[in-house]
């Protein structure tokens, strides 16, 4: 499933499910403490953007990675994070864009910063507008739904309770 011509990826997605996950979005300096998001159970979604990517491939990401049924119910069903209702992290990460060059990693396929900052903004918002819908379903209401990401650009820290490593891989 790729968007760009000649079958190199345009975006890669790593989607794992969580209990609860908390990030890292603003380190300590001298005049603050660090500050964190936080979600409850849910889904972790590490997002990179390659050279070539451009608007028109976020709705297909957003509906595709929202969609997959990889979060388990109560009853114990696979159902989407749309249908399960459950929260969302977004993290940006960079190094998924990287190749083995010999023992070093090499990211000369990752996009530019701007360009990157630019899609990651416009993929949050998207993806903060399909949940907040599903969650104000009627038969949602009351439901707990957040959409939470972190800061593009920085080095962030991830805590991260699973009930299985149950991630993948997509790419777009």
């Amino acid at each position: 499933m790729t968007e760009k011509g000649g079958g190199a990826p345009a975006a890669r997605a790593v989607l794992q499910q969580c209990l609860q996950a908390t990030l890292q979005v603003k380190p300590a300096d001298e005049g603050s403490e660090a500050q964190f998001v936080q979600i409850d159970r849910g889904l972790v979604m590490y997002i990179c953007f390659f050279k070539g990517a451009t608007d028109d491939i976020l709705p297909k990401m957003v509906s595709t990675l929202l969609n997959l049924r990889l979060s388990e119910s109560d009853s114990g069903k696979l159902v989407s994070i749309l249908e399960l209702p459950g929260s969302l992290l977004i993290v940006p990460q960079a190094t998924l864009g990287g190749k083995a060059k010999g023992r070093a990693m090499q990211y000369h396929n990752n996009i530019s910063k701007e360009d990157g900052l630019r899609l990651y903004s416009s993929f949050v918002a998207l993806c903060e507008k399909e949940l907040m819908a599903a969650a104000a379903a009627p038969a949602r209401t009351g439901a707990e739904v957040t959409v939470k990401h972190g800061t593009y650009g920085n080095r962030q820290v991830l805590k991260l309770d699973t009930n299985g490593p149950y991630t993948h891989l997509m790419e777009f």
